[in-house]
């Protein structure tokens, strides 16, 4: 198989069913892109998902041209009218000049620099696999309101707005590429606003693409972030062979490569509150289960001491930034009478599995629900929280990548509000139409 153009993935055109791929596919294909002399930083956002309404505000007043304009449409005529304002703005924007198309299909190497951390990785047209085939595996479970929404602005659009974020366990020829490419000049730089340098280089040569397509296609990938946009993708796929449209480019979507071994992402913990519970309170309760130590010298020693603890098992902190306690050596009988039999022993064996089913149910004795239990991605964030609602904060420990891939190859997903893969790659930088798919 050339590593330059779509591949064929076997099936003829019909109304049924989709061309499923036999491993993993990242196909190259024509970037659409800002014109050459454009402030990047002006015109680039975060992952819609992210994005609250004072930042798209802000995003919207940085530029006319930001690409929160397409991600975030406004609704300023009607329910549907957003969707199909993005799809005129779009075009509007390739007639003018404002994006182009690069001239020939490549793979992209897409970096991000961050605090002394480098996230590296391939941008790609991904081919689509249910999650039964075992080829992207997802971790986490979608919604429906999410998936509709972004169908509707697929389908307006013609175009994979934002990557997806994969990570896999490489070490091959495509890891190697990914490496090689810091000793050539890029072909688009830029700093955005948060002091993220993002980098990308255009692979095109048909001998390291075929490399690169033999190398990927017997390994598997986890989706790290971009749960609803895959399901979005698989979604579009099917309407538009219902249609009978046939095998095009709506069987791929936009995804973002990494080795978790090399350049991976970095992945922070999502910590709790939970209001009008004190620490003292949840300290003692949890007593019946865990191994319960009082951490003196503040908030950094007690962080310090999550961290020890937690590579020997699981452990939690709870605390009011004030006064600490480690919960950890969890009593081992009364944690597998707790934990769900039908979950793989991959998940069971998951901090945030141990979280809410043995200590936030069984030992709090509370209803697992958002009311009861608030999520917070950084300490400061939970701490305050805590304060706020009278209650304590419960804090953990990153979930490791293998232990996310873990689950997913099990077949299962994650509890709710796992992990934080970061950074995330920024949406603008490379764009996927349809209508420049060979």
């Amino acid at each position: 198989m050339s590593g330059r153009s779509i591949p064929d993935m076997t099936q003829p055109a019909s109304s049924s069913p989709a061309p499923r791929p036999d491993g993993l596919v990242l196909a190259p294909f024509r970037a659409l892109r800002y014109a050459p002399g454009t402030a990047l930083d002006t015109v680039l956002a975060p992952p819609y998902d992210v994005i609250d309404a004072a930042e798209q505000a802000t995003l919207e007043g940085r530029s006319a041209t930001n690409v929160v304009r397409l991600t975030l449409p406004r609704d300023d005529a009607g329910p549907d009218s957003k969707y199909a304002a993005a799809g005129r703005l779009l075009a509007e924007w390739r007639a003018n000049g404002i994006l182009q198309a690069d001239d020939e299909p490549a793979l992209y190497i897409y970096e991000q620099e961050a605090g002394g951390h480098v996230q590296r990785g391939l941008v790609g047209a991904l081919g689509l696999t249910p999650a039964e085939d075992q080829i992207v595996l997802p971790h986490e479970n979608t919604m429906a309101g999410p998936v509709a929404d972004r169908l509707a602005l697929m389908a307006a659009t013609e175009a994979d707005l934002e990557m997806i974020f994969l990570v896999y366990d490489g070490g091959g020829a495509a890891s190697q590429a990914v490496a090689d490419a810091g000793s050539r000049e890029p072909l688009v730089e830029a700093t955005t606003t948060d002091g993220t340098r993002h980098r990308v280089w255009a692979i095109t040569d048909p001998v390291t693409l075929d490399a690169i397509a033999a190398d990927l296609h017997p390994r598997r990938a986890v989706i790290a972030d971009g749960h609803h946009r895959y399901a979005t993708f698989l979604r579009y796929q099917a309407e538009r062979h219902a249609a009978g449209d046939g095998n095009g480019a709506w069987d791929l979507g936009l995804a973002f490569l990494v080795d978790g071994s090399a350049f991976g992402p970095e992945v922070h913990a999502i910590h709790r509150a939970v209001p009008g519970l004190t620490p003292a309170d949840a300290a003692a309760k949890a007593g019946a289960g865990f191994t319960v130590t009082q951490i003196e010298g503040g908030l950094q020693a007690a962080l310090d001491a999550l961290e020890r603890a937690g590579k020997a098992g699981t452990a939690f902190l709870v605390t009011d930034g004030d006064a600490a306690w480690l919960l950890s050596e969890a009593d081992a009988d009364r944690l597998a009478a707790s934990m769900p039999a039908d979950r793989s022993a991959a998940w069971r064996a998951l901090d945030v599995a141990v979280a809410h089913t043995f200590l936030i149910r069984d030992l709090w004795g509370l209803d697992d629900t958002e009311q009861a239990v608030e999520f917070h991605h950084d300490v400061p964030a939970a701490v305050a929280a805590a304060k706020a609602g009278g209650g304590t904060a419960l804090l953990l420990n990153p979930t490791p990548v293998a232990d996310v891939a873990a689950v997913a190859a099990a077949g299962d997903r994650m509890p709710r509000k796992s992990t934080l893969f970061v950074p995330k790659p920024a949406t603008g930088l490379l764009i996927r139409a349809f209508a420049d798919a060979e």
